[in-house]
C-alpha cells in the first residue's frame, strides 16, 4: 500500500489568477520564483515550461464592490461580474484550448503567445504540453477566431490533451 496520495484524483485545481483569463487558455503561476507567497495564475507566455494546466473558465481579478446599501443596510453585491478563481485542468484531460497555429492529429503541442498552443518544433521536451486531438487537426483556414478582447481573429478553439 502505498504511503502518498494523490493531491488531485479527479477535477480541476481551483487557482485564483493575477489578470484576465480566458477558458480554454493554459495558465503559469504568476511569480516564477521558488518560495513565493504569490500564488495566482496568469496566461502562460511562449514556450513556457511552468504551465500548471488550460483554463476551464474565464476569470479576473474582482474589484471592490461598492454598491448601494439594500433595505436591511447590506451593500448590494454585483453577481455579474466573473469569478476570481479558474478550474484548471492539466493530466490526461482531453480539453478544449486555444490554438494559434495549425496543426494534425496526434501533433506534439507547446504554449504559444496569449496562453494558446502550436506545434511543437524544437527546443526542450518540457515546453511540450500536449498533443492535437481535434478530429482531423486544426487547418490555417480554421485561425479565424477571436479570444475576448485580445483583439485579432486568429485563433482557433479546438481539442487537445493535456499532459
Amino acid at each position: 500500500m502505498s504511503a502518498s496520495l494523490p493531491h488531485y484524483k479527479m477535477g480541476p485545481a481551483s487557482l485564483q489568477v493575477a489578470t484576465l483569463v480566458f477558458g480554454g487558455q493554459l495558465v503559469e503561476p504568476n511569480t516564477q520564483t521558488a518560495g513565493t507567497t504569490d500564488y495566482t495564475v496568469k496566461p502562460a507566455v511562449a514556450t513556457s515550461t511552468n504551465v500548471l494546466g488550460v483554463a476551464g473558465n474565464d476569470a479576473n481579478v474582482l474589484s471592490a464592490q461598492t454598491g448601494a446599501p439594500n433595505t436591511y443596510g447590506a451593500p448590494l453585491i454585483d453577481i455579474s461580474v466573473l469569478t476570481d478563481y479558474c478550474a484548471v485542468y492539466a493530466g490526461g484531460y482531453d480539453i478544449w484550448a486555444w490554438y494559434s497555429a495549425q496543426c494534425t492529429p496526434g501533433q506534439l503541442l507547446a504554449v504559444t503567445a496569449n496562453g494558446t498552443v502550436g506545434p511543437f518544433s524544437g527546443g526542450t521536451y518540457s515546453q511540450i504540453v500536449g498533443r492535437c486531438t481535434h478530429p482531423g487537426g486544426v487547418a490555417s483556414a480554421m485561425l479565424t477566431q477571436a479570444i475576448g478582447g485580445l483583439g485579432s481573429a486568429v485563433y482557433f478553439l479546438g481539442r487537445m490533451r493535456i499532459f
